[in-house]
Order: C-alpha cells, then sequence, then structure tokens
C-alpha cells in the first residue's frame, strides 16, 4: 500500500531545520508549538523512522531525519511549481540577490543552478559586496534577498561558525605576524586586529585589498595570514601554530529577505538557507535547539 507525504508535514518539517528550531518554526508555518510538535510525531509514524535525536538539551537530524529532507525539498518544490504554474504566481521583475564574497564563490554556482532549474523563467541580478552595504540596499528597496556575515548571536543567523586563522604554519613564528586583510568595513579584519592588539602581540599588514581572490592568493602563496571561516580556504594552520595565536570571536552565516516577499523570492532565500547548512568542512555538526 503507498504511503503519502502530506506536503504540511514536510513544509513543517523543513521549516524547523531552516529556522533551527521549533519555536522559530512557528512564526513561518503559523502553527503553535504544540501543534508543530505533534505534526512531526504524525510525520515520524508516517515514515516509521525517527526524524531527530536528542544531544543534551538540543536537536539533531538523525540520518533518517538527513535522508527525509532531501526529499522533502524536492517534493515542496514541485508542489510550489504548480501551484504557481496553474496560480499565474509568475514573478514580475528579476529576483534581486546580495551576497558577500565569499558566498559567491562557494555557493553561487550551486544555488544559480537549483534555481534556474525550478524557476526557468526567473531572471537573477546579482550583487556582491560586504554585508554593511548590502544590507543598507535591502533596507532601500534594491534588493530582495541577501546573505552575508554577522554577529554569532543575529537573530536571522542561518548557522553559527568559528573565525580561525589560515595561512601557513611556520608564518606563525614570525617576531611581527605578516597579515592579509580586506579594506574597511570587514568583521574578520576587526576580530584580527582586536584579537592581537588585546594579546599584545606584533603584527604587521603585508596585504590590504577589497578582492577576496586576492586575499586567499596571498594567503594560499604563502605570504601571509588572515582570519576567515573554513568556506574561505583549506589552509589552516597546524594545532601548535594555532596554539600560539590569539583566539577569534564565532560569526553567523546570515541571511535576510525583503517583507512579504514574492514567493520565488522566498523559495530562493530557502535554497540559499539549505546551501548554507549543507557547507562542509565545520568545527561542529548543524544543530537545532528544542
Amino acid at each position: 500500500m503507498a504511503v503519502n507525504l502530506p506536503t504540511e508535514l514536510l513544509r513543517s518539517f523543513a521549516a524547523i531545520v531552516d529556522s533551527g528550531s521549533m519555536l522559530r518554526a512557528t512564526e513561518r508555518v503559523f502553527v503553535t508549538q504544540s501543534a508543530l510538535s505533534l505534526q512531526m510525531k504524525r510525520l515520524e509514524e508516517t515514515v516509521q523512522s525517527s526524524l531527530f535525536q536528542r544531544e543534551g538539551r538540543r536537536l539533531a537530524l538523525t540520518p533518517a531525519g538527513q535522508t527525509l529532507l532531501t526529499y522533502a525539498r524536492e517534493i515542496l518544490a514541485t508542489n510550489d511549481r504548480a501551484v504557481s504554474a496553474l496560480n499565474g504566481d509568475a514573478l514580475a521583475g528579476p529576483a534581486r540577490v546580495g551576497l558577500v564574497q565569499d558566498f559567491a564563490e562557494t555557493l553561487l554556482s550551486g544555488v544559480l543552478a537549483r534555481f534556474a532549474h525550478l524557476n526557468p523563467d526567473a531572471q537573477l541580478q546579482i550583487r556582491v559586496g560586504g554585508s554593511p552595504a548590502l544590507l543598507e540596499e535591502l533596507e532601500a528597496d534594491r534588493l530582495d534577498v541577501v546573505l552575508c556575515m554577522g554577529a554569532a548571536d543575529d537573530a536571522a543567523a542561518i548557522r553559527v561558525a568559528p573565525m580561525i586563522w589560515m595561512g601557513e604554519s611556520r608564518l606563525a613564528d614570525s617576531e611581527a605576524l605578516p597579515l592579509a586583510i580586506l579594506e574597511r568595513p570587514c568583521r574578520f579584519r576587526d576580530a584580527a586586529l582586536a584579537a592581537l592588539d588585546a594579546a599584545g602581540r606584533s603584527y604587521r599588514v603585508v596585504l590590504e585589498t577589497p578582492s577576496l581572490s586576492v586575499l586567499r592568493a596571498a594567503v594560499d602563496s604563502g605570504l601571509a595570514l588572515t582570519c576567515r571561516t573554513r568556506i574561505f580556504s583549506d589552509r589552516v594552520l597546524d594545532a601548535q601554530a594555532a596554539a600560539s595565536l590569539p583566539n577569534l570571536p564565532n560569526v553567523a552565516y546570515v541571511r535576510h529577505t525583503r517583507a512579504s516577499p514574492h514567493p520565488t523570492i522566498a523559495r530562493l532565500g530557502e535554497l540559499m538557507n539549505a546551501a548554507v547548512l549543507d557547507l562542509q568542512p565545520e568545527d561542529q555538526p548543524m544543530k537545532l535547539s528544542a
């Protein structure tokens, strides 16, 4: 006998994962937290598998939950395309997207391909820049959705990641630490310089640039160290070199969407969320607060 997966349950399931908690998910699917818990119980009974597991005070997806999430996104995307086609729900004008360079270089191709497949008639306009500038353009209604960096406690955070020192480990022994940094404003630049100043560690800026590609080339060539997250490069310091440098704060990967977005824009935001959650490697697995 065929088993039907109710789309409302799959949508609630995806909302919990994308928002990071059941409480936040209630704001997306417009049901109470108790009703959402009952929905997840129904979904687990339907698939005859546990979807979440308790890790301390947090919830994490089980292997079955990870598998279902992939299919749930495909089912929901197909459902939404069908509804849009029947209702004539076409996006008037382009989808205007703002990205910081980190995401433009690591996520853009995958998100673009997926979005184009799901929305063959939509047009994308991409603006790459720094987080403050992108958020200003979103506020001014010149962008529809922005994927940028924010503080670790940002309410719009999709994921939190540690800032780490990157480059050739031998450079950590330098009397004056050689640094490559982005031009202001830059959250990573500020964190690196503040940490070094607080620790009383000598340094010299050997490269300052507005380009993330140039910054990566400087790090990969062994010219200097820098401070980023793991999506920037695989040139992570060894344990001994890292321990000789001051600790750095966490940073959030943040997605902001304009108020009352068009369904096509909302779907694009969901694709961005999914891509960020799928980023590897990270020091910590994706977790969901209860």
